[in-house]
């Protein structure tokens, strides 16, 4: 590819859009050209603007030091600089909503890493691996907007994504019932140990909202297209806990599964490594070449050796065991600010431009 699509970044300054730098740096497809934050961020160079709050391992790429940030509230004139935007911005659910519609009013896509669009009707929420024909409800929704290029699309909460893409590969086995404890780090909530001490050896067993998501958003992901629009699936029936425990990044579920019909041990572990969707067989960027890993290790999988897995991108399982109660637990294990955020958008945005939903202006 000659030319590289032109990405601005709604929201470059926060942790989320922090990843997003980090991630594109020499990406093969995209170049960050622009960053819009917060009209106290506007007009600053992008080094200035986060200060001392760069919050990644990895030095803050020279290529964005001397980008000077936009105000993320004129669309207009952010949007006239770029090909597609992703979007992290912090702020109200509705003013979210509302924000990203205008850019893509603007006809400019939007990949979307917040959660205020992932239950409206036309709007896909995916996982690349598990449902890419959710991205067909795109043309619903540019016929509300009024547009011919311009949609939201969005990427669904990052605690799932330690255990819904196992679930999927388990399928065909009809997995009936759920519950699933996630144990999430503090990164989930945009903050470093520095920013939060009182996370240090200390657990809080509640984090607002997240229950919910856990529960209802993998049902949206397994759901149809119906009339233009995304209609969640019936069941399995998931229930679910979340807490937030002393780790940067990395969250870990603890999962229990009945089944319809109770398949091997074996046969659970041959579907899972096995599975794999688009964005492996299209050899996107991001993709990882394997999605899923088994650990036979009883200590594993465990945050410090497996969280970067396939680059932050792959889903660590260990633990597969039957149980007394229901048929099988396992222990699921992703990275949540990579799979989990700006990486899993990006490979959104990948596969968005493969399928030629996004293309230069």
């Amino acid at each position: 590819m000659s030319q590289k699509l032109k990405v601005g970044i709604l929201g470059g300054t926060g942790m989320v859009g922090q990843r997003f730098i980090a991630l594109l740096e020499n990406h093969p497809w995209f170049e960050v050209t622009t960053v819009a934050a917060s009209p106290r961020s506007a007009g600053k160079t992008y080094e200035e603007a986060v200060g001392d709050r760069w919050k990644m391992t990895a030095p803050m790429p020279e290529a964005v030091k001397k980008l000077v940030v936009m105000n993320v509230n004129e669309v207009e004139k952010v949007a006239a600089e770029v090909d597609f935007v992703f979007s992290a911005v912090d702020m109200s659910k509705d003013e979210i909503k509302a924000i990203e519609e205008a850019y893509a009013k603007t006809e400019t896509p939007v990949v979307s890493n917040n959660s205020a669009h992932r239950w409206t009707p036309d709007v896909p929420m995916v996982v690349p691996e598990i449902n890419p024909e959710h991205f067909e409800v795109i043309e619903s929704q540019k016929k509300r907007l009024g547009t011919t290029r311009g949609f939201v699309a969005v990427k669904p909460n990052c605690s799932i994504q330690s255990y819904a893409p196992i679930l999927t590969a388990w399928k065909e086995f009809g997995v009936k019932e759920v519950v699933v404890t996630t144990y999430q780090a503090i990164s989930g909530a945009g903050k470093t140990f520095k920013d939060w001490p009182e996370m240090v050896e200390n657990i809080i067993p509640f984090i607002g909202g997240e229950e919910e998501k856990s529960e209802q958003e993998p049902l949206r992901l397994w759901g149809k297209i119906e009339n233009g629009e995304i209609v969640k699936a019936d069941g399995p029936v998931i229930t679910s806990q979340c807490i937030r425990v002393p780790v940067l990044n990395g969250h870990t579920a603890a999962v229990f599964v009945k089944f319809e019909k109770k398949p091997s041990k074996e046969e659970l572990i041959k579907a899972m490594v096995e599975f794999r969707g688009v964005p492996q067989e299209l050899e996107l960027p991001s993709a990882p070449k394997q999605f899923i890993q088994y650990l036979e290790e009883d200590n594993r999988p465990q945050v410090t050796l497996d969280v970067d897995y396939e680059n932050g991108m792959g889903v660590s399982v260990g633990r597969l065991r039957e149980d007394t109660v229901y048929d099988y637990k396992f222990v699921g294990l992703s990275h949540n600010t990579v799979r989990g955020a700006a990486g899993g958008a990006v490979l959104c945005a990948e596969l968005l431009k493969a399928q030629g939903y996004i293309q230069p202006k």
